[in-house]
C-alpha cells in the first residue's frame, strides 16, 4: 500500500471529514475549534455558502482555461476587482497557484526590470520552500539545509524584532535600519542590488509585526538608492491584519504617509481555500519583465478565480476587515490576561487575527518543548493551532476572519486550560483552570 512521505509531519491528530465556519469535524463527529485555517488560507471560513455556490456555479461551466492560451470571464473580472483594492499604481497582475510561486516571479521580475543579481531579505523571513524562494528564506534551517546550493545574490538584513533583540520597538526600527546601511555597504553594494523583499509580520519566523517606522525606512532607502521595495503580504493580505493589506498599518502614520510598494505578493486567503496566488505591480514595471518569464498550467484558474471573487463580495458585505481588527484586539488581550500568571510566557504580539504567544525558559532562552506540550494539550481539548517562530518556540493563532466573539471567549477558555496542562504556572494562577480534556462546544 501506498502512504503520505513520512517527512509530512502532522501538527494536530484530526483526520477532518467535514468543516464549517470556524469547526472542522473528524469521522466520529468531534467537532474542533480550528484557530489554523488551514494556515491562514480558509478567510471566510471552512464551506462559505456564497463561496461554494460560485465553485459549484463555475465547475459546471469552466474547470480550466490556462491563461497564457485563452482567455476567461473570471480572471478578466477578478484582475478588474482586485484593482479596487490593490494599492494606487499597482495596477498590472500575473497569477499563478502558490505563494511560492508568486514569489519566484517576483524574483524574475525585479532581476529583469533592474539588471542588476542581488536582493536583501530580512531575518526571520519565510517567502516559500522552491528554490529561490528558499533562498530568500530565513525563518529556519528546516526550509533549506540539505540541498544547496542555493541561487546566489540573497543578503541578509536585520528585522526589528524588539523582543528577541530585547530593545523598544523604537530602538529595534533604528537597530534594523542601521544593519540594512551596513548591508548596502559592506555586502550588496546598491549598484548591484534589485530589490528588499520584507513581510509587513514575520510569518513562519515567529508572528512579529514590523514596527512603525521601518517599512517607511525601508521606502526611503529603496528610492534613495534605485532599489524595488517587494512587500510579501502572502499571509497578511486580505483582511486578515485588520487593514486589507497589512503594510495600511505603516500609512497610518505622519511618517508612512502615502507609503506603497513597487511589488505585492498575495495568495493564501486570496480564494478561500483554493490555490491561488499573484503578484501586482505598476504596468510600466511588469512590462520590464522578460518574455516567457511568466506564466505556467494552473495558474489563473477558473475555479479559483470564481472562489477569490466571493471571497472579495464576502469580505466587503460581512465587513470581515473590520471584524479581524476588533476580534484580534479581543484575542490580543485575551492571550494577555492568560499570558500574566504563566511565568513561561515572555511575549504576546500580533495584528489583528495574527497571534502569537512565544514561550521562553528562565533564563529567556526560547523553549520549544513547552510550546510543542500547550499546542498539543489545546488540540486535545479541541482548540486546533500551530506553531512557528525559528525556533518552534511560538504557539499562533490564526483563526477565520469570520470569527465572532463569543468563538474568540471559547478560544481563550479552552488556552488557558492547554496553557495550565502544558506550561509552569505561577503560584496561585492555576487553581481557576485546572488540568482537563474536553471538546470544543
Amino acid at each position: 500500500m501506498s502512504q503520505l512521505s513520512p517527512v509530512l509531519k502532522q501538527a494536530t491528530p484530526v483526520v477532518a471529514v467535514r468543516g464549517e465556519g470556524l469547526h472542522l469535524y473528524d469521522a466520529a463527529g468531534r467537532r474542533y475549534l480550528d484557530f489554523t485555517s488551514g494556515v491562514g488560507v480558509t478567510s471566510t471560513g471552512h464551506c462559505h455558502p456564497r463561496v461554494v455556490e460560485a465553485v459549484r456555479e463555475q465547475a459546471g461551466r469552466l474547470l480550466h482555461g490556462q491563461y497564457t492560451t485563452v482567455l476567461h470571464d473570471q480572471l478578466l473580472t477578478l484582475t478588474d476587482r482586485l484593482g479596487e483594492v490593490l494599492p494606487p499604481g499597482l495596477d498590472s497582475l500575473c497569477y499563478a497557484t502558490a505563494g511560492t510561486e508568486a514569489v519566484e516571479a517576483a524574483l524574475r521580475l525585479v532581476r529583469h526590470a533592474t539588471g542588476r543579481q542581488n536582493v536583501i531579505v530580512f531575518e526571520g523571513s519565510f517567502h516559500g520552500r522552491t528554490m529561490g524562494a528558499a533562498s530568500l528564506t530565513t525563518a529556519g534551517t528546516r526550509f533549506r539545509a540539505g540541498i544547496g546550493p542555493l541561487p546566489p545574490g540573497v543578503a541578509v538584513a536585520p528585522f526589528p524584532a524588539a523582543f528577541r533583540l530585547g530593545l523598544s520597538e523604537e530602538e529595534a526600527v533604528a537597530h534594523a535600519l542601521r544593519g540594512l546601511d551596513e548591508v548596502l555597504a559592506t555586502v550588496s553594494a546598491p549598484a548591484e542590488t534589485a530589490a528588499l523583499f520584507v513581510e509587513p509580520v514575520l510569518g513562519e519566523g515567529g508572528y512579529v509585526p514590523a514596527p512603525a517606522g521601518f517599512l517607511a525606512g525601508l521606502r526611503e532607502r529603496a528610492d534613495r538608492h534605485g532599489l524595488l521595495l517587494v512587500l510579501d503580504e502572502v499571509q497578511t493580505g486580505f483582511g486578515r491584519t485588520g487593514r486589507f493589506w497589512a503594510h495600511q498599518h505603516e500609512e497610518a502614520h505622519p511618517y508612512g504617509a502615502g507609503f506603497r510598494p513597487d511589488v505585492l505578493i498575495t495568495a493564501k486567503g486570496l480564494a478561500s481555500g483554493f490555490p491561488l496566488s499573484a503578484i501586482a505591480a505598476p504596468t510600466e514595471l511588469m512590462r520590464r519583465a522578460w518574455p516567457g518569464s511568466q506564466g505556467g498550467t494552473y495558474g489563473g484558474n477558473p475555479v479559483a478565480c470564481a472562489a477569490a471573487l466571493a471571497t472579495l463580495d464576502v469580505l466587503r458585505e460581512e465587513r470581515l476587515v473590520e471584524n479581524a481588527a476588533e476580534q484580534g484586539a479581543r484575542l490580543l488581550d485575551g492571550l494577555r490576561t492568560v499570558a500574566a500568571g504563566v511565568s513561561g510566557i515572555g511575549d504576546v504580539r500580533g495584528l489583528g487575527l495574527m497571534a502569537a504567544v512565544e514561550f521562553c525558559r528562565p533564563d529567556g532562552s526560547p523553549d520549544p518543548e513547552t510550546a510543542r506540550r500547550v499546542q498539543q494539550a489545546a488540540a486535545d481539548l479541541g482548540l486546533l493551532l500551530l506553531l512557528c517562530g525559528i525556533h518552534l518556540n511560538v504557539v499562533r493563532m490564526i483563526p477565520a476572519l469570520v470569527v465572532t466573539a463569543a468563538q474568540v471567549d471559547e478560544a481563550l477558555a479552552l488556552w488557558s486550560k492547554a496553557v495550565a496542562v502544558g506550561a509552569a504556572v505561577e503560584a496561585g494562577a492555576a487553581g481557576a483552570v485546572g488540568p482537563g480534556r474536553g471538546e470544543a462546544s
